[in-house]
């Protein structure tokens, strides 16, 4: 499959995620942070939330499933990423990511997605966070 290609199939793709208490304990254990705001229930209230705050870079983990798991592609490779987070994210929230081609290359092989994440809610959805990953084929 070309870079051509693989841009052309993956498109625009759209994923739902959760943050399980699964998820949550994995990346605490992973990361070994254990700062109060993710921590302390009573920490994070103090300072506005409405629960634990939970890490931003889970979404880095959901970024690596995206390109991992769900481009039609498996000899790809992340070469760069980025993310701005704009809201927090809490324990059980539905985080939908929305993925899509932003730029391609040809020349260097690789393809750049603009990605959002929403947090799932009712009656509108927020938008917690963006950036950008850039793939190449390997």
């Amino acid at each position: 499959m070309t870079i051509t290609e693989l841009a052309r199939e993956s498109g625009n793709i759209t994923h739902i995620y959760k943050v399980t208490p699964d998820v949550y304990y994995s990346f605490q254990r992973c990361s070994n942070d254990f700062n109060p705001l993710h921590t302390d229930l009573m920490f994070a209230k103090r300072k506005g939330h409405e629960g634990l705050v939970m890490y931003g870079n889970i979404l880095n983990a959901f970024v690596s499933h995206f390109v991992g798991m769900l481009l039609p592609a498996r000899d790809v490779m992340i070469q760069t990423q980025d993310i701005s987070f704009h809201k927090p994210v809490f324990l059980n929230d539905e985080i939908r990511l929305e993925a899509s081609v932003d730029n391609v290359s040809e020349a260097v092989n690789i393809i750049q997605y603009k990605l959002k994440f929403y947090r799932i809610a009712s009656p509108k959805d927020t938008l917690v966070a963006k950036g950008h990953v850039q793939i190449g084929l390997i």
